[in-house]
């Protein structure tokens, strides 16, 4: 009987755990803003079936070119998604949360102006604050995302 208790207990400490360490992971959620400027940029961060996090451009300071067209991911290195609106462009998808890192990762996010994939890492600055940061063969670039 103890160890059916003992068996029971633990199994529901693990599922506990495991929501808590999800519910840390959703405080990504939400949209947020990217200030470069003419490059300024909105991205919303949702989660999807597996557990992991995807973040996608919904909205582009400069989202026409002077022909009043929509600007497209012109430089992606995927030619099949070169006729994307960047106002529907997709920066990364798989981005996990470490509980014990205290931060996501674990995919590539890419970047647009460039049409480069670099390593992401994303973290807290504080609460309305996330720094994300691109590495590609150990260099690395940090922009600053505000919560909208």
């Amino acid at each position: 009987m103890k160890r059916i208790i003992l068996t029971f207990a633990a199994a529901l400490l693990c599922t506990l755990s495991a929501f808590a360490q999800n519910d840390k992971g959703d405080n990504i959620l939400g949209r947020y803003s990217c200030d470069n400027g003419k490059d300024s940029y909105k991205v919303e961060i949702t989660k999807q079936k597996d557990g992991t996090y995807t973040g996608r451009i919904y909205w582009v300071a400069e989202a026409v070119d002077k022909n009043g067209k929509p600007v497209l991911d012109a430089k992606n290195p995927d030619k099949s998604l070169r006729t994307v609106p960047m106002d529907k462009v997709v920066l990364f998808a798989g981005l996990k949360y470490s509980a014990d890192k205290k931060h996501w990762s674990g995919t590539k996010i890419y970047d647009p102006t460039r049409g480069i994939k670099a390593s992401v890492t994303i973290n807290f600055d504080d609460p309305k604050t996330l720094k994300v940061r691109g590495t590609v063969l150990g260099i690395g670039e940090t922009e600053t995302w505000k919560r909208l």
